[in-house]
């Protein structure tokens, strides 16, 4: 029988069923994994799917055969389904588009599969209902695929900053898996799509999970919320960077339908008016080097009046992006078609002379007090105590290629970091516990030749310092202020504290800044 490509089609009695269909047979993550080991639970995630089934063999218990079917999306013997789903039964099933009947078996329409998280409320799991993949399909991805929760998936909601808000808007949800977890610490969430079968997975898994507080709307990026605001907004956008060539498939999922990186920067440029006072925006892209560096482009995209912060993850070669994405859409060197592709790919490339695509993160934020800069109320000269004003606005743009950790946190401590030096150096400052110092020596030498802080969570930054930054660093208990550490360094060094406090003062607010040193509570 000939596959016909359903979508889902949302049902609240009908997915209550499920859910407690599934509640009952325990179809979970935790004991799926014990059912067939880890190791088979990993090869899964490398497209392996043999291992899973070996573990199996011939088990017909609910678990195993809603892991046949909705994990690995395979048909099953329609009594056996029957046994796992009492409550939904197989005609219900039906009405929801996620299987139907091929012969003696029943043929998934869908994965469906847990997916744990863990936010400030704890951990959790969801069911998530997406699109079959190419290894249950057998072949390339259809152009309306519906993906689910994938790595870029993951990086967004280690990224989104874990503050409470009102209103939120999930721009180009796809299975709808941030706006459930936005949903969390937000009383109102709006998630659109350009798809409707995108819109409809998106649906069926807030009502799956028990999750009332989301509004689904069709739409191309902010046509959906003209006029309206929010106080956070997130998006995983298909920014993937495609060729418009005949013969190159265009996936919802990824492609946005614009010219080389044009979907971000449109993004960059409409979000500003969405945004509350105090709002973020936060997001994932890809951005073109051509001419000048591909941070450089998206710098003069972002509105100077807003903080914004971007990093970069990863920098591409065109061949090296062109052969990931190609092999995305599962097709592979093997394939008659992949050459045709990657031609086009690099055709495309040449055409406006990109020599580097980069990947990474955008955080925008709306100031919540007018203005370029606000004045301080602190001291920020331990000799004269003069007030000052700091830079202003937030203007972050840098390449991070180390491993990060708790990034939500790091980026909301950062911003906080920010605004804190707005008013000045805080009267006492404390190292922060993940703070460590390394020196490096010469064999036979006393006195290091390199000292560096490394920073053991977030960002995983490392400074070097001298001497007198260090010693600086090293006194920072709490107790002492800043004036009283700098005066008794510029005595130990011998120097005029005012030539001391004009070389630490800047290197110390960036350590305040990184988050290396901490106000003292």
């Amino acid at each position: 029988m000939t596959a016909v490509h359903l979508a889902p089609r949302p049902d609240p009695q009908l997915a209550r069923a499920l859910a407690a269909d599934l509640d009952a047979a325990d179809f979970r993550s935790d004991p799926l994994r014990r059912l067939w080991g880890e190791e088979a639970d990993d090869a899964l995630a490398r497209g392996l799917r043999e291992p899973i089934l070996r573990a199996l063999g011939d088990a017909d218990s609910p678990l195993a055969t809603l892991g046949r079917f909705f994990v690995l999306g395979m048909p099953q013997p329609a009594p056996a389904v029957e046994r796992a789903l009492p409550h939904l039964g197989l005609a219900a099933l039906a009405s929801l588009g996620l299987g139907v009947a091929d012969g003696d078996d029943v043929r998934p329409e869908v994965l469906l599969r847990p997916q744990s998280f863990v936010d400030l409320d704890g951990v959790g799991e969801w069911w998530i209902a997406s699109d079959l993949d190419e290894v249950a399909l057998g072949t390339a991805l259809p152009a309306d695929h519906v993906l689910g929760v994938g790595g870029a998936s993951r990086t967004l909601a280690e990224l989104v900053i874990p503050a409470q808000v009102e209103r939120a808007l999930d721009l180009g949800t796809g299975c709808g898996i941030q706006a459930l977890l936005v949903a969390r610490h937000a009383g109102r969430v709006v998630a659109t799509d350009i798809s409707e079968r995108a819109l409809a997975f998106g649906e069926l898994n807030a009502l799956l999970n028990g999750v009332a507080n989301i509004e689904f709307r069709l739409g191309s990026m902010f046509e959906p919320v003209a006029g309206e605001a929010f106080d956070l907004i997130v998006s995983n956008p298909p920014f993937v960077i495609t060729p418009r060539a005949q013969g190159v498939p265009e996936y919802e999922y990824r492609d946005g339908g614009l010219i080389g990186d044009a979907l971000v920067e449109r993004f960059l440029r409409a979000a500003p008016a969405h945004l509350t006072p105090g709002g973020v925006a936060q997001l994932l892209g890809n951005w073109e080097s051509r001419g000048v560096s591909g941070l450089q482009r998206v710098e003069s995209w972002i509105p100077a009046e807003l903080d914004a912060w971007v990093i970069e993850r990863e920098s591409l070669t065109p061949l090296g992006y062109a052969e990931l994405w190609i092999r995305d859409g599962g097709t592979l060197p093997r394939d008659a078609g992949f050459t045709p592709l990657l031609s086009a790919w690099l055709d495309d490339f040449s055409a406006r002379g990109v020599t580097a695509i980069g990947f990474g993160y955008v955080l925008l934020r709306r100031p919540a007090f007018p203005g370029p800069e606000r004045p301080s109320s602190r001291s920020a000269d331990p000799e004269r105590g003069a007030q000052r004003r700091d830079e202003g606005r937030l203007r972050r743009f840098e390449h991070l290629s180390q491993p990060l950790a708790n990034t939500g946190r790091a980026l909301e401590a950062g911003l906080a970091a920010h605004d804190l030096l707005q008013e000045g150096l805080p009267d006492r400052l404390v190292v922060a516990s993940d703070v460590t110092e390394a020196r490096h020596l010469m064999p036979g030498d006393d006195d290091p030749t390199v000292i560096e802080l490394h920073q053991g969570g977030g960002f995983g930054r490392v400074v070097s310092v001298d001497s007198g930054l260090a010693g600086f660093v090293g006194a920072c208990d709490g107790e002492l202020t800043v004036g009283q550490i700098a005066a008794a360094l510029a005595d130990l060094f011998d120097v005029p504290l005012a030539d001391l406090w004009a070389d630490l003062e800047p290197r110390i607010r960036r350590l305040v800044r990184d988050g290396f040193l901490l106000p003292a509570e």
